[in-house]
Protein backbone atom coordinates (compact mmCIF):
# COMPACT_ATOMS: atom_id res chain seq x y z
CA UNK A 1 0.00 0.00 0.00
CA UNK A 2 1.73 3.59 -1.25
CA UNK A 3 2.19 5.82 1.55
CA UNK A 4 0.09 9.22 0.95
CA UNK A 5 3.35 10.97 0.62
CA UNK A 6 4.23 8.70 -2.59
CA UNK A 7 0.02 9.01 -3.52
CA UNK A 8 0.64 12.87 -2.95
CA UNK A 9 3.51 12.76 -5.49
CA UNK A 10 1.96 9.90 -8.30
CA UNK A 11 -0.60 12.58 -8.65
CA UNK A 12 1.09 15.67 -8.70
CA UNK A 13 -1.22 16.79 -6.06
CA UNK A 14 1.63 19.23 -4.68
CA UNK A 15 1.25 21.09 -8.30
CA UNK A 16 -2.01 22.30 -7.55
CA UNK A 17 -2.65 25.95 -7.98
CA UNK A 18 -6.04 26.20 -6.23
CA UNK A 19 -7.47 28.15 -9.46
CA UNK A 20 -10.34 26.90 -8.41
CA UNK A 21 -11.14 25.61 -12.12
CA UNK A 22 -11.93 22.04 -10.41
CA UNK A 23 -14.50 23.50 -8.10
CA UNK A 24 -16.34 24.93 -10.76
CA UNK A 25 -16.52 21.64 -13.02
CA UNK A 26 -17.34 19.01 -10.17
CA UNK A 27 -21.01 17.88 -9.85
CA UNK A 28 -20.98 17.52 -6.17
CA UNK A 29 -19.53 21.39 -5.08
CA UNK A 30 -22.21 22.86 -7.63
CA UNK A 31 -24.72 21.13 -5.18
CA UNK A 32 -22.61 20.88 -2.35
CA UNK A 33 -20.75 23.81 -1.04
CA UNK A 34 -18.80 22.57 1.59
CA UNK A 35 -17.42 20.38 -1.05
CA UNK A 36 -14.62 21.09 -3.62
CA UNK A 37 -11.69 18.91 -5.16
CA UNK A 38 -8.88 21.97 -4.43
CA UNK A 39 -9.98 21.77 -0.73
CA UNK A 40 -9.66 18.20 -0.43
CA UNK A 41 -5.88 18.20 -2.32
CA UNK A 42 -5.25 20.96 0.02
CA UNK A 43 -6.35 19.14 3.24
CA UNK A 44 -4.39 16.14 1.94
CA UNK A 45 -1.16 18.25 1.59
CA UNK A 46 -1.25 20.33 4.89
CA UNK A 47 -2.91 17.65 7.39
CA UNK A 48 -1.25 14.33 9.75
CA UNK A 49 -2.59 11.30 8.07
CA UNK A 50 -4.87 10.10 10.46
CA UNK A 51 -6.81 13.87 10.13
CA UNK A 52 -6.35 13.34 6.49
CA UNK A 53 -7.89 9.59 6.42
CA UNK A 54 -10.79 10.31 8.48
CA UNK A 55 -12.03 13.08 6.00
CA UNK A 56 -15.87 12.00 5.51
CA UNK A 57 -15.29 14.25 2.23
CA UNK A 58 -13.12 11.53 0.39
CA UNK A 59 -15.92 9.13 0.18
CA UNK A 60 -18.19 12.18 -1.20
CA UNK A 61 -16.16 12.34 -4.55
CA UNK A 62 -17.75 10.53 -7.48
CA UNK A 63 -14.39 9.89 -9.37
CA UNK A 64 -15.99 11.10 -12.26
CA UNK A 65 -12.99 13.17 -13.74
CA UNK A 66 -14.71 16.20 -14.69
CA UNK A 67 -11.86 18.37 -12.15
CA UNK A 68 -9.21 16.57 -14.06
CA UNK A 69 -10.35 17.22 -17.74
CA UNK A 70 -10.00 20.80 -16.92
CA UNK A 71 -6.98 20.85 -14.61
CA UNK A 72 -4.41 23.28 -15.91
CA UNK A 73 -1.87 20.89 -14.12
CA UNK A 74 -2.91 17.57 -14.38
CA UNK A 75 -3.71 16.65 -10.92
CA UNK A 76 -4.85 13.06 -10.80
CA UNK A 77 -7.49 13.48 -8.63
CA UNK A 78 -9.65 10.50 -9.35
CA UNK A 79 -6.07 8.20 -8.60
CA UNK A 80 -5.43 9.89 -5.09
CA UNK A 81 -8.85 8.91 -3.79
CA UNK A 82 -8.69 5.84 -5.00
CA UNK A 83 -5.15 5.29 -3.23
CA UNK A 84 -6.38 7.36 -0.42
CA UNK A 85 -9.78 5.65 0.17
CA UNK A 86 -7.61 2.04 0.13
CA UNK A 87 -5.36 3.49 2.57
CA UNK A 88 -8.10 5.01 4.80
CA UNK A 89 -10.13 0.99 4.70
CA UNK A 90 -6.31 -0.36 6.52
CA UNK A 91 -7.91 2.33 9.47
CA UNK A 92 -11.25 1.06 9.56
CA UNK A 93 -12.40 4.34 7.26
CA UNK A 94 -15.21 3.72 4.80
CA UNK A 95 -18.33 5.55 2.59
CA UNK A 96 -21.80 4.72 3.70
CA UNK A 97 -22.94 2.14 1.66
CA UNK A 98 -26.26 2.55 -0.05
CA UNK A 99 -29.04 0.12 0.06
CA UNK A 100 -28.06 -1.25 3.48
CA UNK A 101 -24.58 -2.84 1.75
CA UNK A 102 -26.56 -5.07 0.22
CA UNK A 103 -24.72 -5.32 -3.00
CA UNK A 104 -21.05 -4.22 -1.34
CA UNK A 105 -22.04 -8.02 0.23
CA UNK A 106 -22.92 -9.52 -2.69
CA UNK A 107 -19.61 -8.70 -4.16
CA UNK A 108 -17.90 -9.81 -1.37
CA UNK A 109 -19.62 -13.40 -0.84
CA UNK A 110 -18.37 -14.00 -4.97
CA UNK A 111 -14.96 -13.89 -3.82
CA UNK A 112 -15.72 -17.38 -2.48
CA UNK A 113 -14.91 -19.53 -5.15
CA UNK A 114 -16.62 -22.45 -3.83
CA UNK A 115 -20.11 -20.77 -4.50
CA UNK A 116 -21.08 -20.88 -8.30
CA UNK A 117 -23.84 -18.95 -9.13
CA UNK A 118 -26.68 -19.67 -11.30
CA UNK A 119 -25.76 -16.64 -13.74
CA UNK A 120 -27.07 -18.37 -16.98
CA UNK A 121 -30.99 -18.73 -16.47
CA UNK A 122 -31.75 -15.64 -18.04
CA UNK A 123 -29.93 -16.15 -21.65
CA UNK A 124 -33.13 -16.39 -24.17
CA UNK A 125 -33.20 -19.94 -26.61
CA UNK A 126 -32.59 -17.54 -29.43
CA UNK A 127 -29.49 -16.14 -28.33
CA UNK A 128 -26.22 -18.14 -29.89
CA UNK A 129 -22.87 -18.39 -27.26
CA UNK A 130 -20.10 -20.57 -27.24
CA UNK A 131 -18.10 -22.85 -24.39
CA UNK A 132 -14.71 -21.47 -25.79
CA UNK A 133 -13.75 -19.31 -28.35
CA UNK A 134 -12.18 -15.90 -29.80
CA UNK A 135 -14.67 -13.67 -28.68
CA UNK A 136 -16.00 -13.21 -25.09
CA UNK A 137 -18.75 -11.02 -23.96
CA UNK A 138 -18.30 -10.03 -20.06
CA UNK A 139 -21.83 -9.68 -18.19
CA UNK A 140 -21.15 -7.82 -15.04
CA UNK A 141 -23.44 -7.85 -12.38
CA UNK A 142 -27.22 -7.39 -14.87
CA UNK A 143 -28.54 -10.44 -13.75
CA UNK A 144 -27.64 -9.33 -9.66
CA UNK A 145 -29.17 -5.72 -10.53
CA UNK A 146 -32.55 -5.85 -12.46
CA UNK A 147 -33.66 -8.11 -8.96
CA UNK A 148 -32.19 -5.43 -6.44
CA UNK A 149 -34.07 -2.96 -8.43
CA UNK A 150 -36.81 -4.49 -9.89
CA UNK A 151 -39.13 -2.16 -7.82
CA UNK A 152 -37.43 0.29 -10.98
CA UNK A 153 -38.14 -0.90 -13.45
CA UNK A 154 -34.48 -1.97 -14.37
CA UNK A 155 -33.89 -3.59 -17.47
CA UNK A 156 -29.97 -3.67 -17.39
CA UNK A 157 -30.37 -7.59 -18.82
CA UNK A 158 -32.07 -6.03 -22.47
CA UNK A 159 -28.83 -4.58 -23.03
CA UNK A 160 -26.57 -7.83 -21.89
CA UNK A 161 -28.98 -9.89 -24.21
CA UNK A 162 -28.97 -7.24 -26.92
CA UNK A 163 -25.25 -7.69 -27.14
CA UNK A 164 -25.44 -11.27 -27.89
CA UNK A 165 -27.76 -10.65 -30.45
CA UNK A 166 -26.33 -8.14 -32.05
CA UNK A 167 -23.15 -10.17 -32.07
CA UNK A 168 -24.64 -12.88 -33.50
CA UNK A 169 -26.18 -10.92 -36.35
CA UNK A 170 -22.34 -10.53 -37.21
CA UNK A 171 -21.57 -13.43 -36.78
CA UNK A 172 -20.25 -14.04 -33.97
CA UNK A 173 -20.94 -16.68 -30.60
CA UNK A 174 -19.74 -15.02 -27.88
CA UNK A 175 -18.46 -17.08 -24.64
CA UNK A 176 -20.56 -16.25 -21.50
CA UNK A 177 -18.75 -17.43 -18.51
CA UNK A 178 -21.26 -19.62 -16.46
CA UNK A 179 -18.89 -18.96 -13.02
CA UNK A 180 -18.38 -14.87 -14.13
CA UNK A 181 -17.52 -12.98 -10.99
CA UNK A 182 -18.17 -9.00 -10.01
CA UNK A 183 -15.85 -7.28 -11.93
CA UNK A 184 -14.55 -5.51 -8.56
CA UNK A 185 -14.63 -2.27 -9.54
CA UNK A 186 -16.76 -1.10 -6.65
CA UNK A 187 -15.00 -2.79 -3.88
CA UNK A 188 -11.67 -0.99 -5.48
CA UNK A 189 -12.99 2.31 -5.71
CA UNK A 190 -14.32 1.93 -2.01
CA UNK A 191 -11.26 1.15 -0.69
CA UNK A 192 -11.33 -2.72 -0.32
CA UNK A 193 -8.03 -3.78 -2.35
CA UNK A 194 -8.11 -7.06 -1.00
CA UNK A 195 -11.27 -8.69 -2.40
CA UNK A 196 -11.29 -6.60 -5.98
CA UNK A 197 -8.32 -8.88 -6.17
CA UNK A 198 -9.62 -12.03 -5.41
CA UNK A 199 -12.59 -11.16 -7.49
CA UNK A 200 -10.08 -10.18 -10.72
CA UNK A 201 -8.14 -13.13 -10.59
CA UNK A 202 -10.70 -15.29 -11.17
CA UNK A 203 -12.33 -13.90 -13.75
CA UNK A 204 -9.16 -13.29 -15.40
CA UNK A 205 -8.33 -16.91 -15.18
CA UNK A 206 -11.58 -17.84 -16.39
CA UNK A 207 -10.89 -15.58 -19.75
CA UNK A 208 -7.78 -17.10 -20.41
CA UNK A 209 -9.49 -20.70 -19.47
CA UNK A 210 -11.85 -19.61 -22.27
CA UNK A 211 -9.23 -19.19 -24.81
CA UNK A 212 -10.61 -15.55 -25.53
CA UNK A 213 -8.06 -12.68 -27.51
CA UNK A 214 -10.97 -10.04 -27.57
CA UNK A 215 -13.18 -9.17 -24.33
CA UNK A 216 -16.38 -7.51 -25.18
CA UNK A 217 -18.56 -5.18 -22.68
CA UNK A 218 -21.98 -3.30 -22.05
CA UNK A 219 -20.90 -2.12 -19.13
CA UNK A 220 -18.64 1.20 -18.69
CA UNK A 221 -17.50 0.30 -15.45
CA UNK A 222 -16.86 -3.03 -15.95
CA UNK A 223 -14.91 -2.00 -19.03
CA UNK A 224 -13.07 0.37 -16.92
CA UNK A 225 -11.94 -1.77 -14.55
CA UNK A 226 -10.44 -4.87 -16.52
CA UNK A 227 -8.96 -2.56 -19.16
CA UNK A 228 -7.24 -0.46 -16.96
CA UNK A 229 -7.36 -1.79 -13.37
CA UNK A 230 -6.65 -5.55 -13.61
CA UNK A 231 -3.42 -4.33 -16.06
CA UNK A 232 -2.71 -1.83 -13.51
CA UNK A 233 -2.12 -4.78 -10.70
CA UNK A 234 -1.72 -7.85 -12.59
CA UNK A 235 0.30 -6.26 -16.02
CA UNK A 236 -0.60 -6.06 -19.22
CA UNK A 237 -3.48 -8.14 -20.45
CA UNK A 238 -3.63 -10.40 -23.51
CA UNK A 239 -6.69 -10.03 -24.59
CA UNK A 240 -8.22 -6.83 -26.33
CA UNK A 241 -10.98 -5.17 -24.64
CA UNK A 242 -13.88 -3.31 -26.29
CA UNK A 243 -17.53 -2.07 -25.42
CA UNK A 244 -20.22 -3.54 -27.82
CA UNK A 245 -20.15 0.49 -29.66
CA UNK A 246 -16.85 0.17 -30.97
CA UNK A 247 -17.64 -3.17 -32.36
CA UNK A 248 -20.58 -2.15 -33.99
CA UNK A 249 -18.64 1.15 -35.62
CA UNK A 250 -16.24 -0.87 -36.30
CA UNK A 251 -18.18 -2.89 -38.74
CA UNK A 252 -19.86 0.58 -40.13
CA UNK A 253 -16.94 1.76 -41.14
CA UNK A 254 -16.14 -1.38 -43.01
CA UNK A 255 -19.44 -0.24 -44.65
CA UNK A 256 -20.98 -3.99 -43.74
CA UNK A 257 -24.91 -3.61 -43.69
CA UNK A 258 -26.24 -3.99 -40.38
CA UNK A 259 -29.51 -2.59 -39.59
CA UNK A 260 -32.60 -2.47 -41.95
CA UNK A 261 -35.11 0.56 -42.45
CA UNK A 262 -38.44 0.82 -40.87
CA UNK A 263 -41.13 3.17 -39.54
CA UNK A 264 -39.82 4.27 -36.55
CA UNK A 265 -39.39 8.03 -36.06
CA UNK A 266 -37.75 9.23 -32.64
CA UNK A 267 -35.61 11.66 -30.98
CA UNK A 268 -33.41 10.10 -28.43
CA UNK A 269 -30.74 11.82 -26.41
CA UNK A 270 -26.89 10.37 -24.82
CA UNK A 271 -25.82 10.23 -21.78
CA UNK A 272 -21.95 9.92 -21.60
CA UNK A 273 -20.99 7.34 -18.72
CA UNK A 274 -17.92 8.63 -16.74
CA UNK A 275 -15.98 5.45 -17.21
CA UNK A 276 -17.01 5.16 -20.72
CA UNK A 277 -16.09 8.83 -21.05
CA UNK A 278 -13.90 10.65 -19.45
CA UNK A 279 -11.85 7.69 -17.90
CA UNK A 280 -11.75 6.17 -21.21
CA UNK A 281 -12.00 8.35 -23.82
CA UNK A 282 -15.30 6.78 -25.41
CA UNK A 283 -17.35 9.29 -27.40
CA UNK A 284 -17.30 8.76 -31.06
CA UNK A 285 -18.80 5.11 -31.22
CA UNK A 286 -21.90 5.22 -29.31
CA UNK A 287 -22.93 8.34 -31.25
CA UNK A 288 -21.91 6.72 -34.34
CA UNK A 289 -24.06 4.00 -33.49
CA UNK A 290 -26.84 6.00 -32.46
CA UNK A 291 -26.19 8.12 -35.75
CA UNK A 292 -26.72 5.17 -38.21
CA UNK A 293 -30.08 4.00 -36.54
CA UNK A 294 -32.77 4.01 -38.97
CA UNK A 295 -35.13 6.93 -37.88
CA UNK A 296 -33.46 7.82 -34.54
CA UNK A 297 -32.41 11.51 -34.61
CA UNK A 298 -29.34 12.28 -31.82
CA UNK A 299 -30.11 15.31 -29.87
CA UNK A 300 -27.12 16.19 -27.71
CA UNK A 301 -27.65 17.55 -24.27
CA UNK A 302 -26.66 21.09 -23.07
CA UNK A 303 -23.91 19.08 -21.00
CA UNK A 304 -22.46 16.17 -23.51
CA UNK A 305 -19.42 15.08 -24.28
CA UNK A 306 -16.05 15.61 -21.78
CA UNK A 307 -18.46 18.20 -19.76
CA UNK A 308 -21.26 15.62 -19.50
CA UNK A 309 -22.82 16.12 -16.44
CA UNK A 310 -22.16 12.79 -13.85
CA UNK A 311 -25.21 10.50 -12.96
CA UNK A 312 -24.85 11.50 -8.87
CA UNK A 313 -23.55 8.74 -7.79
CA UNK A 314 -20.64 6.27 -7.16
CA UNK A 315 -19.44 2.61 -6.33
CA UNK A 316 -23.24 2.46 -4.69
CA UNK A 317 -21.83 4.71 -1.91
CA UNK A 318 -23.59 8.24 -0.11
CA UNK A 319 -26.35 8.33 -2.50
CA UNK A 320 -27.59 11.98 -0.97
CA UNK A 321 -29.71 14.75 -0.87
CA UNK A 322 -26.67 15.99 -3.50
CA UNK A 323 -26.98 12.98 -5.85
CA UNK A 324 -30.87 13.78 -6.15
CA UNK A 325 -29.99 16.98 -6.99
CA UNK A 326 -27.24 15.85 -9.83
CA UNK A 327 -29.89 13.31 -11.08
CA UNK A 328 -32.80 15.77 -11.01
CA UNK A 329 -30.59 18.08 -13.57
CA UNK A 330 -29.78 15.45 -15.70
CA UNK A 331 -32.94 14.70 -16.39
CA UNK A 332 -33.73 18.39 -17.46
CA UNK A 333 -31.08 18.52 -19.49
CA UNK A 334 -32.23 15.21 -21.11
CA UNK A 335 -36.42 16.61 -20.99
CA UNK A 336 -35.00 20.01 -22.45
CA UNK A 337 -33.69 18.35 -25.74
CA UNK A 338 -36.85 17.42 -26.39
CA UNK A 339 -36.20 14.22 -27.34
CA UNK A 340 -38.48 10.61 -26.39
CA UNK A 341 -35.78 8.38 -25.01
CA UNK A 342 -32.85 8.95 -23.07
CA UNK A 343 -29.97 6.55 -23.97
CA UNK A 344 -26.90 5.49 -21.60
CA UNK A 345 -24.46 2.66 -21.66
CA UNK A 346 -23.94 2.06 -17.95
CA UNK A 347 -26.14 0.27 -15.80
CA UNK A 348 -25.67 2.28 -12.90
CA UNK A 349 -26.32 5.76 -14.89
CA UNK A 350 -29.98 3.58 -16.05
CA UNK A 351 -30.81 2.68 -12.11
CA UNK A 352 -29.65 5.60 -10.75
CA UNK A 353 -31.74 8.01 -13.31
CA UNK A 354 -34.66 5.71 -12.81
CA UNK A 355 -34.82 6.58 -9.12
CA UNK A 356 -34.78 10.25 -9.66
CA UNK A 357 -37.84 9.84 -12.23
CA UNK A 358 -39.50 7.54 -9.00
CA UNK A 359 -39.29 9.54 -6.57
CA UNK A 360 -42.50 11.47 -5.43
CA UNK A 361 -41.04 14.52 -4.66
CA UNK A 362 -40.57 15.16 -8.25
CA UNK A 363 -43.16 15.98 -10.74
CA UNK A 364 -44.01 14.03 -14.02
CA UNK A 365 -42.00 16.59 -16.28
CA UNK A 366 -38.91 14.38 -15.20
CA UNK A 367 -39.93 11.14 -16.48
CA UNK A 368 -38.55 9.95 -20.00
CA UNK A 369 -37.98 6.84 -21.45
CA UNK A 370 -34.65 4.93 -20.59
CA UNK A 371 -32.63 2.87 -22.64
CA UNK A 372 -29.37 1.36 -23.36
CA UNK A 373 -27.41 2.15 -26.43
CA UNK A 374 -27.10 -1.83 -26.72
CA UNK A 375 -30.75 -2.47 -26.53
CA UNK A 376 -31.82 -0.08 -29.03
CA UNK A 377 -29.13 -1.48 -31.23
CA UNK A 378 -30.44 -4.99 -31.00
CA UNK A 379 -33.73 -3.71 -31.35
CA UNK A 380 -32.91 -1.62 -35.20
CA UNK A 381 -30.86 -5.30 -36.19
CA UNK A 382 -32.78 -7.20 -38.98
CA UNK A 383 -30.32 -9.75 -40.87
CA UNK A 384 -31.11 -12.47 -42.56
CA UNK A 385 -29.65 -15.68 -41.28
CA UNK A 386 -28.17 -16.52 -44.40
CA UNK A 387 -26.17 -13.27 -44.20
CA UNK A 388 -24.37 -13.60 -40.95
CA UNK A 389 -21.20 -15.05 -42.10
CA UNK A 390 -21.00 -12.59 -44.89
CA UNK A 391 -21.19 -10.20 -42.18
CA UNK A 392 -18.26 -11.18 -40.09
CA UNK A 393 -15.52 -11.89 -43.33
Amino acid sequence: MPEIADSINKTNAFYCLECGKCTAACPIALVNSSFSPRSIVGHTLLSTEEETLADPLLWACLTCKACEDICPVSVDYSTLMLELRAKGSEYGQKGLCSHGGALQSLMRIMTDLEIKPNRMDWLDDDLKIADEGEYLFFVGCAPYLDVFFADLGAATLDAAKGVIRTLNALGIEPVVLPDERCCGHDLLWSGDQENFKRLAESNLDQIKAAGAKKVIFSCAECYRAVKNDYAEFFGALDFETVHITEIVAEKMADEKPLFTSNNRQTKVTYHDPCRLGRHLGVYDAPRNVINALPGVELQEMIKSGKNALCCGVSNWMNCTVYSKQIQVERLKQAKETGADTLLTACPKCEIHLRCAMKDPHFSDELTIELKDVATLTAESISVPKTDQNNLNE
